[in-house]
This record gives C-alpha cells, structure tokens and sequence, in this order.
C-alpha cells in the first residue's frame, strides 16, 4: 500500500488545514472547509500561520548562528512549505542535518521535498508519531542522520497543542530530551488562551469538533514544558517579539490577535 493509499480525505488533518492557511496545495476540500470554519471564528488565523513559520525561521537561524548547532530533529514537521527548516539552517551551515518526522501519510507522499538538502548537510524523513517517542529514538532514519553524542535542537513547532495532558505531553517532551545530550536545545511554538480566553475556546470548539482534540495552554504550562533547561532571552514570549532580526517588518498587531507563545531553551 502507497501512502497516497493511506491517506483519508474524508477527515481533515492538521498538517492539511495549516498547509492551507499558508495557501498552500496539498489539501483537500474536506480540510479547506475545516480551516475556513476556524477563520469565521478567527479571521487573524492565517497571519498567525504565517508569524508561526517566521518564528520557526527565526529560531532556527538563531540556533544555527549563534548557538553553533548543526543538528535538528523536527517532529510534526507538516506538509513541506519553503523554505522548509533544513532550508533555513543550511542556508547559513550548508554542513546541517536535519532530520523531519510525521505521522500523516499526505506528508510522507510528500516527503521527497523535504529531502533535497546541500551535498554537505544531510536530510531524512521517518514517517512517526510523536507520541512513540521510541519509535523516533530507535529509527534507522535517525541513527543514519543524527549523532546523539552531539548537540540537537528538537524543534516542535505548533504541535503540543494537539497533545493533551492525558497522552503525556511532558513527558514525551522529557523523554525526547533526556534522549539528547548536553548542549542540545528544545524549541516550541504553542497556542494560548491567555489574551483572549473566549476567542481561543470558541477556536479550539472548532477546531476539536472537526479536526483534532488538543489542549490550549497558559504560559506557565508552556514554560513547564522547559523545566530543567535554560531559557534563550526574552523567554517564553509571544512568537513574533520572539528576537526580531533587524529589518524585518513587525506585524501591527496586539498579542491577543496572535495568541502563540515561541520559546527556546538550551539542556544544561
């Protein structure tokens, strides 16, 4: 069975519906209605989705410039949009390897565009589901791509909002880390009801009712999520006052019309 066999466009899926947002082409109509039902409840969504990906790109140089790291494990890495984080990092270390994880077979059809890296970097896909830690850990995918005896940055970008407490959100993240040695990084973009607590419930009652459970959480959850690293300057903050680089324009918005936090946090 292919994974074009897999997929099921009778649902929509996560990766589909923000593929779409960032007026992407591999989704269905199924997913197309799934995120237009979220925009009639938040028009913002879609420059969200986009301030998302810039933080992402942001975070990603930061880490590669500044914190010297050359290796990325991205877990939900979604449908590739360019330029995609192997993209970003490799445009400043063309020496960079990243390896991409997801559980949607639309992802992994799609994969190929994930893999076209420099000659001096390396690029992989394993088709995996974050909540088998394990599976991920033990790949050959990862073992071909990562050297876990060096510095990793996990990058789990809009994704823990679509883990509940219940399925052990921290501590998969936990397991993750403690996977990587000392030096590696944790980076994570996660939705918030903090600003605007009626926006973000009618938001995920939509979301939930036709897409995906998940749970919406405070900044002192999402900061709980770095509990034993050390946290990159500002902090656990919105996303896009994430460390703005220097000529790029600042979206004219308040925090409540982009209710994600961005935060990056280096294991000691």
């Amino acid at each position: 069975m292919t994974a074009r066999d897999d997929i099921d466009s009778s649902r929509p899926h996560p990766a589909r519906v923000y593929d779409y947002w960032l007026d992407g082409s591999n989704h269905y109509e199924v997913d197309a209605a799934a995120a237009e039902q979220v925009v009639r409840v938040w028009p913002g969504v879609v420059l969200g989705a986009q301030l998302n990906r810039a933080f992402m790109h942001r975070a990603t140089r930061w880490l590669v410039r500044e914190a010297g790291v050359r290796q990325f494990l991205d877990i939900g890495a979604g449908i590739p949009t360019e330029p995609n984080l192997h993209q970003v990092a490799q445009a400043v270390a063309p020496e960079t390897r990243v390896l991409y994880a997801d559980n949607d077979p639309i992802v992994l059809h799609h994969a190929q565009g994930l893999l076209s890296g420099t000659p001096e970097g390396r690029t992989a896909y394993v088709h995996a589901d974050f909540t088998d830690p394990d599976g991920i850990l033990n790949s050959p995918e990862l073992r071909e791509t990562l050297d876990l005896q060096q510095p990793v940055a996990l990058s789990l970008i809009a994704l823990l909002h679509f883990i509940t407490d219940e399925r052990g959100a921290y501590e998969i993240v936990g397991k993750l880390m403690n996977a990587l040695p000392s030096g590696s990084y944790l980076v994570v973009s996660h939705a918030t009801a903090d600003f605007d607590p009626d926006l973000l419930t009618r938001v995920a009652e939509a979301y939930q009712s036709s897409v995906a459970e998940g749970q919406i959480r405070s900044s002192s959850e999402v900061s709980r999520f770095f509990d034993g690293l050390e946290l990159v300057d500002p902090g656990v903050v919105v996303a896009h006052r994430w460390r703005p680089e220097e000529g790029e324009p600042q979206p004219d918005i308040t925090d409540a019309e982009f209710p994600v936090y961005g935060g990056v946090a280096r294991k000691p």
